[in-house]
């Protein structure tokens, strides 16, 4: 059966949809995404992934999508394609314009809505190379997620072509970050800590959770630290995966403090 999308108000198989060839966000990577965890049918922590989506709309000075027709569109798809566990994709692009970089006066933003179910394996441990490309904490595009991921997928090609599975990066100054596609968690010092986000790491959903909560706080990690890290999980939207190693440093499971993290993050369908 052909997967199911919704793109600019129009529920529609995946394979009749069509992209403007002057989107900016296909030529420039003008735009920003979000990407959802889906339990039970809905999405639990959709007001939290369009309170930043606003936010990065704001950044990107991006006239941000009618919330109540993003809230329609994701119970529309849903419903439509009968998902009921798994994860979805909301895209956004300024839309299409003239050649060059100035975006038109008047901006028509592409929408775009797709969804898959998410695999019953549950993910195995990591191994990480640090990677050579950095974070810029400093740079109103690091706490946004723009569609501009070159970055993040030349240091995951290259950690797996040098034998690792993911990449570690590290900001300016040699801290820890982020992986290239999730929030790190580092059990330092009888602590679990994660990087703040001044050190280049993204303000994730789940990793203001685990904030919020008080099971993690934020604190700078400069590699040369990571020999004193007795445990590390990798965090998203999506899943929480444990880090078996970081270059040649051997990482140990912790299964009771992951089970901690892994309930209030996933434990029900509406945590």
């Amino acid at each position: 059966m052909t997967p199911l999308l919704w793109l600019n108000g129009v529920l529609l198989p995946a394979s009749e949809a069509r992209i403007d060839p002057a989107d900016r966000g296909l030529l420039l990577g003008d735009g920003l995404f979000e990407t959802m965890r889906v339990a039970a049918g809905c999405v639990p922590l959709l007001e939290r992934h369009l309170d930043r989506l606003a936010v990065g709309c704001a950044t990107l000075f991006l006239p941000p999508p009618d919330r109540a027709m993003l809230r329609q569109a994701v119970g529309d798809l849903l419903t439509a394609s009968g998902l009921v566990g798994g994860g979805m994709r909301l895209t956004v692009t300024r839309g299409c314009g003239p050649r060059g970089l100035r975006p038109p006066a008047q901006v028509q933003p592409t929408v775009l809505l797709t969804c898959a179910a998410s695999s019953n394996a549950m993910p195995g441990p990591v191994r990480l190379g640090v990677s050579r490309y950095r974070r810029d904490g400093s740079s109103p595009l690091s706490r946004v997620k723009s569609l501009n991921y070159l970055p993040m997928i030349m240091a995951r090609m290259e950690a797996v072509a040098s034998g690792h599975d993911d990449a570690l990066l590290l900001d300016g100054k040699g801290n820890v970050a982020e992986a290239s596609a999730a929030n790190i968690l580092l059990m330092l010092e009888g602590r679990i800590i994660t990087p703040p986000v001044e050190d280049g790491a993204l303000p994730g959903t789940s990793r203001a959770r685990l904030l919020e909560a008080g099971l993690c706080v934020e604190q700078s990690v400069p590699l040369a630290r990571m020999r004193e890290v007795r445990a590390a999980w990798l965090v998203s939207a999506l899943s929480l995966q444990p880090v078996a190693s970081v270059d040649a440093h051997e990482l140990k499971v912790d299964p009771k403090q992951e089970a901690v993290l892994r309930e209030l993050l996933f434990g029900t369908a509406m945590a």
